[in-house]
């Protein structure tokens, strides 16, 4: 069965949906693929046990987010619409799966390490450079600390360097490296392990563990997006980044 959107694609085998981040070549996320990622999220919700995630194309799992969408006039809309993926997310029974390979850089390695397995090849590259646009990447600000330290997810979120999925796998973010070309394979052996566990247990499992953490992650999700909107987006830099960025040269910044 497969559910064909414009630049999500959706394939549900047995009981796994495999969904397809499909804007290539780098897979970068705009406003309506973001609602097309949540749309398939919501419609495989009551027909799978597990979701695995992937990029289309040689080159990224997914670069990040639509620049062009974070200027002033729609960057509510789109960050309400990517963080509604990360609710969705917190919200399922499925377990989740994110198969890597190539560029996975801010939106689109918040969206990989929200999973509940990351599985990468061993050339794929992990960063948040939203720094380097006079951003900061709300959801990883959430999730880096648990899953690697609070020193270490500084130092991702403050310099926005990219690191090896081998560094990654040392941090805690990457799950399992996979040999180049063999993420197919090992993303299909991780689920045939999964698949001989109780589904009624895995999804209590999951449901139980984000229990935990679920009322957590709403009120910092909802702290997080107040700063972002109400100081953030007031700066002039924030302005600035984007557009140096959009205009191709270097940015100038305010010393205040």
């Amino acid at each position: 069965m497969a559910n064909d959107n414009r630049t999500v694609q959706t394939r549900i085998a047995g009981r796994t949906a495999w969904i397809m981040l499909d804007r290539p070549p780098l897979n970068i996320l705009d406003i309506s693929m973001m609602r097309e990622l949540d749309a398939a999220l919501d419609s495989v919700r009551s027909q799978c046990d597990f979701v695995v995630f992937q990029g289309n194309g040689p080159k990224a799992f997914s670069a990040g987010a639509e620049v062009g969408d974070h200027v002033p006039e729609r960057v509510r809309e789109m960050l309400t619409a990517f963080h509604a993926v990360f609710r969705r997310l917190a919200q399922s029974d499925c377990v989740t799966i994110a198969a890597v390979h190539g560029h996975c850089l801010g939106g689109g390695m918040e969206l990989a390490t929200f999973c509940d397995f990351v599985l990468a090849e061993e050339s794929a590259k992990f960063g948040q450079p939203e720094i380097k646009l006079a951003c900061f990447p709300p959801i990883a600000m959430i999730t880096f600390p648990p899953l690697c330290g609070l020193r270490a997810a500084m130092d991702l979120i403050l310099t926005g360097r990219t690191i090896s999925a081998e560094e990654a796998r040392r941090l805690g973010i990457v799950s399992r490296i996979e040999k180049n070309g063999e993420l197919q394979q090992g993303t299909e052996k991780l689920l045939g392990e999964l698949s001989g566990l109780s589904p009624s247990v895995l999804h209590l499992t999951r449901r139980t563990l984000w229990k935990l953490h679920a009322d957590e992650f709403e009120r910092e999700l909802d702290k997080i997006e107040q700063i972002y909107f109400d100081q953030l987006m007031q700066t002039a830099d924030a302005r600035e980044g984007v557009r140096a960025f959009m205009e191709k040269r270097a940015p100038v910044w305010r010393r205040d």
